[in-house]
């Protein structure tokens, strides 16, 4: 069977794709539209040709590639670019064109250790973008927030009372849509009875909000992509890795600085309200810290274990139980 690879590199307007085979390296521009892309790939349909895509993970600029690739027998790759840029080795030269070509020659040669991407549900999609809209709200509001006190810098040009208040006006409406997209996505998920069981299982773990329910179920897809503890806490950054070589280098083991940033501060928040509840984590918290333990180390391990109790109680169908005892174990 004759076996094509696309790579395609990703921009808001353009796609730029490199279409390798046994022969050659063929090179083409459309527009990122959703009509465009139908009819560049319908040529492609051949039950005697394999096809493969590759192309990095870019956000909202992907989505008109996925609404028409879930359509299409094709197996479809979506790429870390941190993955992409680290396995390139030493490079010089960037382009549209050279990228795509990376992003092709990337595909082919590690095929077999990419996941295969499967099209996300309608309600998933939804449950994405509105989460990934509160979080571009939130980033704006905290950046108007700190303008805030730069007004007290301008006192003697009589103009920090008018930008105050115009600042404070702008606070107001971002709290409106983001308490609006927020009800959005409460709602979308109440819609979904496994989704939601999930929702409230999640939540029943001392310290775990609504915010970090949301963003594990939106992060694992209801937890389908992701369905390992493990694996989430190192997506996380919060299961520390040795640091050694040889018998001269040798450090503690730390955490990883390649983690999903914004999960790891929810989980942070998180185990700071876990720490404060009467409950075991507590009591564990407290106890580690008379031990003489580092505050930080031991609060990554509540991190890690709230990840770990979250993905235990999924597995289970069934909510936390603070005094939970194990019937197997007892008898």
């Amino acid at each position: 069977m004759k076996k094509i690879t696309f790579g395609i590199d990703i921009s808001s307007k353009t796609l730029d794709i490199c279409k390798k085979d046994d022969e050659n390296n063929e090179f083409f521009k459309i527009k990122n539209e959703i009509t465009e892309i139908k009819k560049f790939f319908r040529k492609y349909i051949n039950k005697e040709t394999e096809v493969v895509i590759g192309m990095e993970n870019t956000g909202r600029y992907n989505w008109n590639l996925y609404e028409v690739l879930q359509n299409f027998n094709f197996k479809v790759y979506v790429v870390n670019p941190l993955h992409l840029k680290r396995s390139l080795g030493l490079v010089r030269g960037k382009s549209d064109k050279i990228d795509s070509e990376r992003i092709a020659w990337f595909t082919n040669k590690h095929q077999q250790e990419l996941t295969l991407w499967k099209p996300s549900s309608e309600t998933m999609k939804k449950i994405k973008v509105l989460f990934s809209e509160r979080n571009s709200k939130i980033k704006l509001k905290a950046s108007l927030l700190k303008q805030q006190h730069n007004y007290l810098n301008i006192k003697l040009l009589k103009l920090d009372k008018q930008l105050l208040k115009l600042n404070q006006q702008e606070v107001s409406l971002l709290e409106k849509h983001i308490n609006l997209l927020e009800k959005q996505l409460e709602d979308l998920i109440d819609s979904n009875q496994e989704l939601r069981m999930q929702k409230e299982n999640i939540q029943s773990i001392p310290g775990v909000g609504k915010v970090l329910s949301w963003m594990m179920i939106a992060k694992t897809e209801g937890f389908t992509t992701i369905n390992q503890a493990r694996k989430m806490a190192c997506y996380a950054g919060v299961v520390p890795f040795d640091n050694q070589s040889g018998t001269s280098i040798k450090h503690k083991p730390r955490v990883s600085y390649y983690a999903d940033k914004s999960l790891k501060s929810i989980l942070h928040l998180a185990a700071m309200s876990a720490i404060r509840l009467n409950n075991d984590l507590r009591t564990y918290y407290k106890r580690k810290i008379e031990e003489g333990k580092n505050k930080m180390l031991v609060l990554n391990a509540v991190r890690n274990k709230i990840i770990h109790r979250i993905f235990a109680i999924i597995k289970s169908g069934k909510s936390y139980e603070k005094n939970y005892k194990n019937n197997l174990i007892l008898s």
